[in-house]
Parts: C-alpha cells; sequence; structure tokens
C-alpha cells in the first residue's frame, strides 16, 4: 500500500512532538534530512505540522463533537491532520479523506479507517468558520490557544480585546523567514529579500532556502527574528565609557550572542558566552562566537563587576514565539510560571553582579508574560537602588509602539504590531 510521503512525515513529527516531547522544527528538520524528502512535500509536510499544531485546540473541538469516545493518541494526530487538510488547506474532500485513511491503515492498523473515514467526511460538510459558529466556540478555541495563554497575552496587552483578537490570529501565521547580516562580515543590501523595519541588519526574504546562500553557510549571515535582533541592538546602544568587555549570559543557540560579537568586533570589545547546556554551548560555538564557556549564570565563574555590558536573554515560558514553536501553547502550563520567574531574577541578579559601576544590563525573554517580564525587573530594582532604568523606546525611535503598556520605558514587540516575536527587553544602568 502506497502512502503519501510528506503526510508520512508530518504524522511521525506530531508524534514524536507528543510522545517524546520533540521539538517540532527539529524533528521536521532531521526527517526531512535523513529521509531525503523533495522541496515540494517538504514544504507541504511543513504546512501540515506547523498549521495542525498551530490549530490543535480547534480542531480537537471539532473531532470532540463528532466521537463519543476517548480516541487513541495516533488516531487522533491522523484527524488532525485530515482536519487541518480539511478546514485550512485547499485540499480537495476526497484527497484529505483518502490519504488519511491510508495512512490509518499503513501506521496504525486497519482498525480505525472507518472511524477516519466517517469523522473526516463528516468535517468536510462544514467550513472552518461554521464549526466554530455551530459550536459557539469560545474565543480560546476559535484561535486555538490555552484559556490560561489567552489571559496571560490579555494582561500584557493592558486589556485590549480587539488587539488581542488581532494578536491570536497573528500567532496562528506562518512567520517570514528574516536574515541577520551580521555587520562588519556582509551588508544587508547583499542579502535577498526586503530590509527589516524593525532591524537595520534584518531583511525578510520572500522565498527560497536560506542554507542556499553563501552568507549564510559561511557564517557572515543568518536566520534570526528581527525582534531577536533588536535585542541585541538594544543592549549595545546605551553609551558606556571606556568599554571592553561584554557577556552573554544564557547565550544559547547563539544568534543574538553571533550579532553582539559581530558588533563587538567593530569596537575592539571581547565577547564572552555562557551557556549552561553542553549541547546549546556547541551551537553557540556553531554560530561563530569565538569565547564560550558551559555553566550556570547563576554561579558565574568570572570575577564581579568584570563586564562592562551583559545581556540576560534569560529562559522563559516562550509564549512569544507560538508563531514559531507552536507546539509551545500546548506544552507550557501555568504552573511552569514560578520556577521560571524564579530562575529569571536569580540570573539577573547575577548579570548587575557581573556588571563594573558605569555598565548596562540588557534582560530580554521571549515571552510578554508580565510575571517573567515587568515584575521580575520591577522586584530587582526595589531591592537594588543602585540601578537606573533606561528608556529603551528611545533608543530604537524608528520602532513604533514599541514600549511596554506596563513599564513604558521597556521595549515590548509583538507579532500582529512589528511582525516579530513578542520580545521584551529592559535596559538597566548600574550605579555602582
Amino acid at each position: 500500500m502506497n502512502i503519501d510521503p510528506a503526510r508520512r512525515l508530518a504524522f511521525d513529527v506530531l508524534r514524536a512532538v507528543e510522545a517524546s516531547d520533540a521539538y517540532a522544527n527539529l524533528e521536521l528538520a532531521k526527517l526531512i534530512r535523513e529521509r531525503r524528502t523533495g522541496t515540494r512535500d517538504a514544504a507541504f509536510a511543513t504546512e501540515l505540522v506547523s498549521g495542525t499544531l498551530r490549530m490543535q485546540g480547534a480542531y480537537d473541538a471539532v473531532i470532540g463533537s463528532l466521537v463519543d469516545r476517548s480516541l487513541d493518541a495516533p488516531v487522533r494526530d491522523v484527524l488532525r491532520l485530515g482536519s487541518h487538510q480539511l478546514l485550512s488547506m485547499r485540499v480537495p474532500t476526497h484527497a484529505a479523506v483518502a490519504t488519511s485513511v491510508s495512512l490509518t491503515k499503513k501506521a496504525i492498523g486497519h482498525g480505525p479507517s472507518g472511524l477516519v473515514n466517517a469523522v473526516l467526511r463528516k468535517i468536510s460538510a462544514r467550513s472552518f468558520d461554521e464549526w466554530m459558529d455551530f459550536l459557539d466556540a469560545s474565543l480560546q478555541v476559535r484561535s486555538s490557544h490555552p484559556e490560561w495563554v489567552v489571559a496571560e497575552l490579555r494582561k500584557a496587552l493592558g486589556g485590549d480585546e480587539a488587539e488581542l483578537v488581532e494578536l491570536l490570529a497573528a500567532d496562528n501565521t506562518a512567520p517570514r523567514v528574516t536574515l541577520v547580516a551580521r555587520p562588519g562580515l556582509v551588508d544587508r543590501e547583499d542579502l535577498p529579500g526586503e530590509p527589516s523595519p524593525v532591524s537595520p541588519y534584518g531583511v525578510e526574504m520572500a522565498g527560497g532556502s536560506p542554507g542556499d546562500l553563501a552568507a549564510v553557510r559561511e557564517g557572515r549571515a543568518g536566520v534570526q527574528d528581527a525582534g531577536s535582533q533588536l535585542v541585541a541592538i538594544a543592549a549595545t546602544t546605551p553609551e558606556v565609557e571606556g568599554e571592553s568587555a561584554w557577556l552573554d549570559l544564557c547565550a544559547g543557540p547563539g544568534g543574538k550572542a553571533a550579532l553582539l560579537q559581530a558588533l563587538g568586533d567593530q569596537r575592539g570589545v571581547a565577547l564572552l558566552a555562557n551557556e549552561a547546556a553542553p549541547h546549546r554551548a556547541a551551537l553557540v560555538r556553531a554560530a561563530g562566537v569565538r569565547e564560550v564557556v558551559c555553566g550556570d549564570g547563576r554561579r558565574p565563574s568570572w570575577p564581579s563587576s568584570h563586564f562592562d555590558r551583559v545581556l540576560v536573554d534569560a529562559p522563559c515560558s516562550g509564549l512569544g514565539a507560538l508563531r514559531r514553536r507552536p507546539e509551545s501553547r500546548w506544552r507550557r502550563q501555568p504552573e511552569d510560571l514560578p520556577g521560571l520567574v524564579a530562575l529569571q531574577g536569580a540570573l539577573l541578579r547575577s548579570a548587575i553582579a557581573s556588571t563594573r559601576p558605569g555598565g548596562v544590563i540588557a534582560y530580554a525573554t521571549c515571552s510578554p508574560v508580565v510575571a517573567e517580564t515587568v515584575d521580575v525587573v520591577r522586584g530587582v530594582l526595589d531591592e537594588q537602588p543602585g540601578l537606573s532604568l533606561l528608556d529603551a523606546p528611545a533608543l530604537v525611535p524608528w520602532v513604533n509602539g514599541a514600549a511596554s503598556s506596563h513599564l513604558p520605558e521597556a521595549i515590548q514587540l509583538w507579532p500582529h504590531r512589528h511582525g516579530t516575536d513578542a520580545m521584551f527587553v529592559a535596559l538597566l544602568r548600574s550605579n555602582g
């Protein structure tokens, strides 16, 4: 029995995500490489995986309305993939149903194939919007975000309901590939695409594979969200007299560190990149960062008050990058936040202790959650009177609407406003 290779690949990725907590993008890239999947099939499988994971909550509501018993996880994944083809892609009904039935028989067994056929045919009777109206679906179901995530995003936006709807829609839209032209190594004009309105080093690709570009293969450019680029730019913008040493405290996987390396080289400044996880430290080295150490940033191996600038890109919930990591919305739980907040506060305090008087600390997260961003910064400011909060949005005047609703001196980017991940960055100066 022949089976469509792109759909089988997508199914195997979904199974790895659920059964092994794999990261969808890494598992997808690995299987595409191992199976030598062609460009067309790879693109189709990518849309199947990403789209299905993004809209999983809505599809489960539709499936649940038609099936009155619990489903085995592999069968549920086939139904999710079929639902995405029927409700969000231009796949003809007969093709979506027939290939899903074939996938079931080959990957799971003949037993559930009749159920898959019947459920998908019923799903095909309505459009996505018609299903949502029929189910009288809530905002979290329509937007396929867990209720607690919607509540955190609403709070981060300051309670603007119309803007919340825009944000949730942006979370479900695949981001464009953005390149960074590492200064001193390549000019932005030498890269294909449109200049980013957020980063002076960014280019938004219209199509093609970044790996086909010599500048990317040679490390002179890289794939990096413009919001991530802006964090490094903001961190290196406030004036610091006589600077000679920078630290990236949580450097993995290396995108910001590589940009800091290029910026530092232009100023004659040495960069030390620290990363706690050995495999992520290896990625930082592979990104072209010359001096990398592996250690717990809360217990530094370097002297205190040693660095002129320190970037703390702290581990976080990742709710600012749901466009890129759609499985995060289902993997993260509200119970994760207290532990993350404690870690973030400890890392920021370590960064402050590592910074000399007059130096600058940049605290960043790929999350807009108030507890992980504004509350962490305010907590440290309350504890340590020898700090001052700098006006970060004023340093990037070309980015409109960048001020945080809860801390106007901090930058908060948004997918629906800026076309970036929802990066947060606050800048602190150590006054000794």
